[in-house]
């Protein structure tokens, strides 16, 4: 398995890498069998990341109606909450490209059919078990953050969700706000092809390391996921100021 860090010069330098590299791996994966799937994240960076993707939605390299698209996390609150991971990949992203509605897997919120985060996350488990593939990898790209604290997804330092081993799973006392959210599991998020991380700013600089290098999950939960074919992360000068050579 190829593990990979990129440097750029800022986040607009890494954001286009990003977008290159994904859309170069859904093209890899519609070749191989026809369809292709991502996982999207949250955070400020990624959302250029998005809108860089959104001015390739003409390119022929990709049939964006052949792609699922999930979520590896998102805050339990109203659907219309602009702090909504799906509602801005659907701002930056989801609503320029020719996609199938019936590909777009946002996770519930809170305003949906289901009375409690538990519930809505064992729905999306469910739903992400009926989609996917037995006896290969869930997702062809899965991207995520890194928080400073070492967190990805919303899987924190020293919480019990991170030694879960449900596919999707509630978190009620995020140390971030909102408290309640809905998150894939570890093994969920092991389960890719391809894993991206996508950091920067110097105050992630320590976390960057840490996830690099592998520390203990329950220090820090972003150095769990690791692709199947290949681990990168992409980094500005700032985020990678704390990498050994």
């Amino acid at each position: 398995m190829e593990r990979t860090v990129h440097c750029a010069a800022d986040p607009d330098a890494v954001a286009r890498e990003v977008a290159d590299r994904v859309l170069h791996l859904l093209a890899e994966a519609q070749a191989a069998h026809g369809d292709a799937s991502v996982v999207l994240t949250g955070g400020t960076v990624s959302r250029t990341v998005h809108a860089t993707l959104a001015q390739h939605a003409d390119d022929e390299r990709v049939d964006w109606s052949r792609v699922d698209f999930w979520w590896g996390d998102d805050r339990y609150v109203p659907s219309d909450d602009a702090d909504r991971n799906a509602g801005q990949a659907w701002e930056d992203l989801l609503q320029d490209l020719p996609v199938d509605p019936e590909r777009i897997h946002a996770m519930p919120a809170e305003d949906d059919e289901y009375d409690s985060a538990d519930a809505a996350a064992w729905a999306y488990g469910q739903d992400l078990r009926a989609a996917v593939p037995d006896g290969a990898p869930w997702f062809d790209v899965l991207m995520l953050g890194i928080g400073p604290d070492g967190h990805c997804a919303s899987l924190f330092p020293d919480h019990a969700e991170v030694e879960s081993d449900a596919d999707v799973l509630a978190v009620h006392d995020s140390p971030k706000p909102p408290p309640t959210r809905i998150s894939m599991g570890m093994p969920t998020l092991q389960r890719a092809a391809h894993v991206l991380f996508v950091a920067t700013g110097e105050e992630k600089a320590d976390a960057v390391a840490r996830s690099v290098d592998g520390d203990e999950l329950t220090r820090t939960p972003a150095a769990g996921p690791r692709g199947l074919r290949s681990t990168e992360w992409y980094l500005d000068e700032a985020a990678a100021a704390q990498l050994r050579d």
